[in-house]
């Protein structure tokens, strides 16, 4: 009787240290994931947000593109952060115009900087 009961207070014991040994590491790298996790949070917004200005880029000049009053090919496009520049040289302040008010009405667009976009008249 004596050798199992020894046996097993052995076997509890050996189990308790390994758990104890394998968990410290475990337990310490719990609170170092936390900044792993805010770091891919913050990359997958800012992914985000570079597809939105993609997305954006590309539905301003294929809006520009698509409407006859507008030299769509002219006109260059970039957006950041929301924001949409227009570049390069339009026949007409009515042209212009008409540019500056279709980049603000699409979905996404929160300014139109259009200093850069000149006339030709």
């Amino acid at each position: 009787m004596k050798k199992p009961i020894k046996h097993f207070a052995v076997t509890t014991l050996t189990a308790t240290a390994l758990g104890l040994l394998l968990a410290g590491p475990v337990m310490a790298a719990t609170p170092a994931t936390q900044p792993t996790m805010l770091a891919a949070s913050e990359t997958v917004n800012n992914a985000e947000d570079a597809v939105s200005d993609t997305w954006i880029t590309s539905k301003v000049k294929s809006t520009f593109l698509a409407d006859s009053n507008l030299s769509g090919i002219d006109i260059k496009v970039e957006t950041n952060k929301g924001v949409v520049a227009l570049s390069g040289v339009v026949a007409s302040s009515a042209e212009r115009d008409l540019a500056v008010a279709k980049a603000g009405e699409i979905k996404g667009v929160k300014a139109v900087a259009a200093e850069a976009l000149k006339t030709a008249q």
